[in-house]
């Protein structure tokens, strides 16, 4: 029985951690000023996590940690803190900044208070943000990456004291139309069009569900900008090539036809060009 009363107990939820950056310096500048606005601000980050549905749990020092049930509730009530805060700041160089992570993990419950990797995580996630800066982890991301309409710019695998590396991505807190979302390493954009651009006929577009075909693309568009002579050489000598290895490369015979295709193509190539460039320049390209 008593080995059931002390089991600890864990959820899962959503951390959120705050904190002053250069705290140490504007307490030094003003001491009683710098309390009344972190009074000020915390009472407004009060009501956004309220708002959102979640809790404040502690308020160690200058730090604010909130939990929420919900992801997307807490991204967003990180987001309207610093805009909330970057409203009401004074312009001038003693203005109170807070940079804020967030974190979904597991975590240990000790009556109103939560502890473990969970919240050490939002705290180091925290450390990583700019000031007035929002970081989440990946396990965030994951989650609210198709439901907010904000950017995330990942900003790799940061290395943590005392806790395992993690993915993180700094939100942007601009719309995703603005063209401002960045793409993990694992993620591909398909390319937009530019605005006012007329599609080709027979061209294929993302909504069709299949991908332009780039490469091909970008083949035949090199060839079209050569001397057509070069180009018809080239594309034979694809053949050739193909026909070679296709039928056993330990007999390689395509490099005599192709050096002779490619020798006569750049012969035709200057010969053309030659009195084109003669008459130019007004000299006579025959004998009368």
């Amino acid at each position: 029985m008593a080995a059931m009363t002390d089991k600890v107990k864990r959820r899962l939820t959503t951390v959120l951690c705050a904190d002053v950056y250069g705290y140490s310096r504007l307490m030094e500048a003003d001491e009683a000023a710098t309390l009344e606005t972190l009074r000020r601000y915390r009472a407004a980050m009060a009501g956004l996590v309220e708002r959102h549905d979640g809790r404040i749990v502690n308020t160690w020092g200058d730090a604010v940690i909130a939990e929420f049930a919900s992801v997307v509730e807490a991204v967003q009530c990180a987001v309207e803190i610093q805009q909330e805060i970057s409203n009401q700041d004074p312009p001038d160089a003693r203005r109170m900044r807070f940079r804020i992570g967030i974190n979904l993990g597991d975590v240990m419950v000790e009556g109103s208070d939560i502890y473990g990797d969970g919240v050490n995580i939002a705290s180091r996630l925290q450390e990583v943000a700019e000031p007035g800066g929002v970081v989440i982890s990946g396990s965030v991301y994951d989650q609210v990456r198709n439901k907010l309409s904000l950017g995330f710019d990942c900003l790799g695998q940061q290395q943590m004291k005392n806790v395992a590396p993690v993915i993180s991505y700094r939100v942007t807190m601009t719309g995703r139309d603005a063209g401002a979302r960045s793409f993990p390493a694992d993620e591909i954009a398909a390319p937009r069009p530019e605005p006012g651009a007329v599609p080709q006929a027979g061209a294929s577009s993302p909504r069709d569900g299949h991908e332009p075909a780039t490469g091909m693309h970008s083949i035949s568009d090199r060839l079209a900008s050569l001397p057509r002579p070069v180009a018809v050489a080239l594309t034979i000598s694809g053949f050739l090539i193909l026909i070679n290895v296709f039928t056993g490369l330990h007999s390689i015979w395509f490099h005599w036809p192709v050096a002779a295709l490619l020798f006569i193509a750049i012969m035709r190539t200057v010969l053309r060009r030659r009195p084109s460039s003669d008459r130019r320049e007004g000299r006579p390209t025959s004998r009368e």
